[in-house]
């Protein structure tokens, strides 16, 4: 490895010095040496305070331990009253209201899904941005919300049958979203723009109209004879696009190849969970890619069939409008970035000391420069902000601790302040139960709470790891705490008036190839008050948006306002272990074999190809879409049965050996992989496994990526070695 670059009192990695140096500050609008000598002076007065934050987190879980070693978990007021003291369970707050501004519309006012992407692949990450408009002909087709029966199965050449069920259900869609004043669309044969309204000629020579002329919105081609029509609902765009040459179309009767939707309104663009970055090699590509997204220039050239093709980012959509000006809208979602948690730090940077310096410093520093250049083109935020999707924060002291780095970058860039909005990740137990605290410390830069099953789980288990055995996870779906987990982060954020400044989310669906069933769960989200939730794929993307036309969530929101809300937090409080555990040992293996599968499947891919994000199969060959927060569920789930003598670890090690075998079954097309099960000595994926469970008590807050990131470097050298 080239030699560190000294500036100052820091030593920076070669490859991350001239990114910086050579694609990043020219036309930034900010000065090298101005840039250098700022971040020196952030890296000095940050670093100890990142520090001392994590001394506190590894302090309570010490202090939280002690009182489980003690007390029986029925104390319930004894320990709400331990958890005052100790200061993890912090005063409650005076009521305010959030106070954000210069919010893009896509966060701010309208509802919709959101994706969230691997930055470190250019091509997902273009595929994200360009997930504002999908085919919900596609969608359909492709996928098993149309039943393969009766001759409508998915073929090799198109199925006209199952087209026709594709074009029934959309076409229905259109009826119940944009109802005609007389009939059906499916009885239209021809649509016109007659004194700039929308007029349809239905097959018996009628005429009709939409029975809101409001919905009504613009058109491409000509008035007599348009090739696109421009429809809204719910602040949502639909585009009916008609050519009567096309394959679809010309089966049509009123020549409709397709009906367009606008679906991903926001796509997190992710530093954290689902990449695995581990070394500066890794950070400039996550950087240079996120420099692409900001610039507009980014580009992937893939094979595909055969043939080699490139992806690039899509320009906008423009419409002659109902007041016959020109009407643009975006092509791209609106792009937002999540940073690394705090806990992390990273070699691309030393110190004064020599030392790593923390990543989440890093991550703030540089992709906000790098978004200085989207600050001055509007080209993602028409309003000129950067949206951060903050991770793993532990409490209001560590919200404070982002919003007051944020205020510093800020100066840094002369950036006006609150330019860089932020999102909370509602993941962690100290978070959750001091929620509103959390928000009041960034009141005026907040647009976004979000909760996730896996992460949130993951440290429920850790925290109360001593308390006892935790319940099984299918079965901690329906534990009370999480209930109101979920009610409270939609509580919190509309008593603090989310509504209308910011969003409100909900989890992954993480079965992308079983869309049915997504069509019939994922709107009790949005039922629940959220406005947006999380997709796997574009194509899920475009399937979830019927859910924004279905519920009108700003409605939902104002019925819970009006009815008046509580975010009560005592059944937060409610540990979901089984004090007298009765599990057969068939129960007790499954389970361990359930998620020492999971850990090996996913854990494989990560070290062995820095693959951080993709479908892992199941025990039962359901294709779950996973990221980093499945391991630490799982990983922290056998270490509390293993520390409660559940199981023992000759158990655990016997699973690992058998799913091993299963999982380089499940991965054995393809040609890169390397099997553990061939020496699981030298298999540096399958230590890793071992480590994550063996040693899941001893990780900091049951993070994973300190193992991950020495065993994938591990990986790497090995490669490296191999490769000369």
């Amino acid at each position: 490895m080239a030699a560190y670059q000294q500036v100052g009192h820091l030593q920076i990695d070669p490859a991350l010095y001239e990114f910086l140096e050579r694609e990043v500050l020219p036309e930034s609008g900010v000065e090298p040496v101005h840039f250098w000598t700022e971040l020196s002076a952030i890296i000095a007065d940050f670093t100890p305070l990142n520090e001392n934050l994590l001394v506190e987190r590894d302090a309570m879980q010490r202090k939280i331990d002690d009182w489980h070693e003690q007390h029986e978990v029925t104390e319930k007021e004894d320990y709400k009253r331990y958890l005052q003291k100790i200061g993890y369970l912090e005063p409650a707050v005076a009521p305010f209201q959030i106070g954000t501004k210069n919010v893009d519309e896509e966060i701010a006012m309208l509802a919709g899904p959101q994706l969230v992407v691997p930055i470190d692949n250019a091509r997902f990450a273009i595929n994200a941005a360009n997930a504002r408009w999908g085919s919900l002909y596609d969608a359909l087709y492709g996928t098993d919300v149309i039943a393969e029966e009766e001759g409508t199965a998915r073929t090799g050449v198109y199925n006209v049958k199952r087209g026709e069920k594709v074009i029934a259900y959309a076409k229905k869609f259109l009826d119940d979203t944009f109802p005609l004043c007389e009939r059906s669309h499916t009885d239209v044969v021809s649509y016109e723009i007659s004194d700039q309204s929308l007029v349809m000629t239905l097959a018996d020579g009628k005429k009709t109209t939409l029975k809101d002329s409001l919905q009504w919105r613009g058109f491409q081609g000509d008035s007599a004879s348009p090739t696109a029509l421009l429809l809204q609902h719910n602040g949502l765009h639909v585009e009916i696009q008609i050519d009567r040459t096309a394959n679809i179309g010309k089966n049509d009767r009123a020549g409709v190849q397709d009906v367009y939707m606008e679906s991903a309104l926001t796509a997190i663009m992710d530093c954290e969970d689902s990449v695995a970055a581990v070394d500066t090699a890794d950070k400039v590509g996550v950087y240079r890619n996120w420099l692409g997204l900001m610039k507009g220039t980014l580009e992937a050239t893939f094979t595909k069939n055969g043939k080699e093709v490139t992806r690039t980012l899509n320009e906008d959509r423009t419409y002659k409008g109902v007041d016959g000006k020109t009407l643009t809208l975006s092509g791209r979602s609106l792009m937002l970035i999540r940073h690394v948690g705090h806990l992390m730090k990273t070699d691309a940077v030393l110190d004064g000391d020599g030392q790593p310096i923390p990543e989440g410093i890093l991550d703030a520093v540089v992709t906000s420069l790098i978004a200085k250049h989207d600050v001055r083109s509007r080209y993602n935020s028409k309003k000129g902000s950067m949206y951060v999707v903050k991770p793993k924060m532990h409490g209001s002291k560590e919200v404070a601790f982002t919003n007051t780095l944020f205020n510093r970058v800020e100066d840094m860039l002369d950036l006006p302040r609150y330019t860089l909005k932020v999102g909370v990740m509602d993941e962690e137990r100290r978070t959750t139960l001091n929620l509103q605290a959390c928000i009041r410390e960034v009141k005026d830069r907040i647009v976004f709470i979000n909760t996730g099953f896996l992460d949130r789980t993951g440290d429920e288990i850790h925290t109360s790891l001593v308390a006892g055995p935790m319940r099984r996870k299918q079965e901690m779906k329906q534990a009370p705490w999480l209930l109101q987990y979920e009610q409270a982060n939609v509580q919190a954020g509309l008593q603090t008036g989310f509504q209308g400044k910011a969003q409100i989310g909900k989890g992954m669906w993480a079965m992308p190839d079983l869309m049915a069933e997504m069509i019939v769960q994922k709107g009790a989200q949005l039922r629940a008050g959220a406005s947006t939730a999380w997709v796997p794929s574009p194509t899920a993307a475009t399937l979830h948006v019927l859910h924004y036309h279905e519920i009108d969530v700003r409605d939902v929101q104002q019925k819970m306002i009006a009815a008046g809300v509580d975010a009560a937090n005592d059944q937060l409080l409610e540990i979901p272990i089984v004090t007298t555990p009765a599990w057969t040992d068939e129960e007790i293996q499954a389970e361990i074999d359930n998620n020492v599968q999971s850990i090996l499947g996913y854990v494989v891919r990560w070290i062995d190809q820095g693959i951080g994000c993709s479908k892992v199969p199941d025990l039962h060959q359901v294709a779950l879409m996973e990221d980093r927060a499945t391991l630490r569920i799982s990983s922290q789930h056998l270490a509390n049965w293993l520390y409660h003598r559940i199981c023992t670890r000759e158990q655990v090690m016997a699973s690992l050996k058998k799913m091993a075998v299963v999982v380089d079954k499940q991965n054995e097309g393809d040609p890169v992989y390397e099997p553990m099960s061939a020496d699981f000595g030298q298999s540096i994926a399958f230590q890793a496994a071992c480590d994550l469970i063996f040693k899941g008590r001893a990780q900091p807050n049951g993070y994973t990526e300190p193992i991950l990131h020495e065993r994938r470097r591990q990986a790497k050298a090995r490669q490296f070695v191999k490769a000369k």
